[in-house]
């Protein structure tokens, strides 16, 4: 029988990925990767949460979050960072004076969401979230993560440890011969 989880479950390990609408590089084009650091500090600060390991991609954000608190709510934990997030990016673009952009995504929000106020569409509506309860997986997770830089299009860097927006160089160069990832996650 398979064990179903949810995304509120206590001292739990969640592989989390979340894409910008339409799959536009706005991470990139508003030079918005401070923000996701942003993020990741009020995910430690306001949730006690670690960022165990991340890429962000010019599109896309792979993260593994650890919870370490029970009563956590991970859809509006994300909700909230992606709302933050899209703030952010969208006064980077009026500042830049992207205006074709900005219309772009204004054109992609949904009679729905303009009733709740919302002018803008930056990150697809849903994000995904998978329960990390085995070691394996979790190794699994951090590969796929640090790996995609140099995967299939991408290939943006040489080699995945070089690509500045991930955290395979902590494991690759700081923790060289401890790569067994944060032993406090009782997986």
């Amino acid at each position: 029988m398979a064990i179903k989880l949810k995304h509120s479950d206590t001292f739990s390990t969640y592989f989390v990925t979340f894409t910008c609408v339409e799959w536009i590089s706005l991470f990139e084009i508003a030079n918005a990767y401070d923000i996701v650091y942003k993020w990741f500090d009020i995910l430690k600060r306001e949730h006690n949460a670690d960022v165990v390991a991340y890429v962000i991609m010019p599109n896309h954000l792979h993260v593994i979050l650890h919870f370490h608190d029970a009563k956590f709510d991970l859809n509006t934990i994300i909700g909230n960072g992606k709302r933050f997030m899209a703030y952010e990016i969208i006064n980077r673009l009026e500042e830049a004076g992207n205006s074709s952009l900005l219309g772009k995504l204004a054109a992609l929000v949904t009679e729905r969401e303009k009733q709740k106020g919302q002018l803008h569409k930056v990150f697809k509506s849903s994000f995904d979230a998978k329960a990390i309860i085995t070691h394996s997986f979790l190794m699994q997770k951090i590969n796929y993560i640090h790996n995609n830089p140099v995967s299939g299009k991408w290939m943006l860097a040489k080699d995945f440890v070089e690509y500045e927006h991930s955290s395979a160089s902590f494991y690759e160069i700081q923790l060289v011969g401890h790569y067994r990832p944060l032993h406090y996650l009782d997986l």
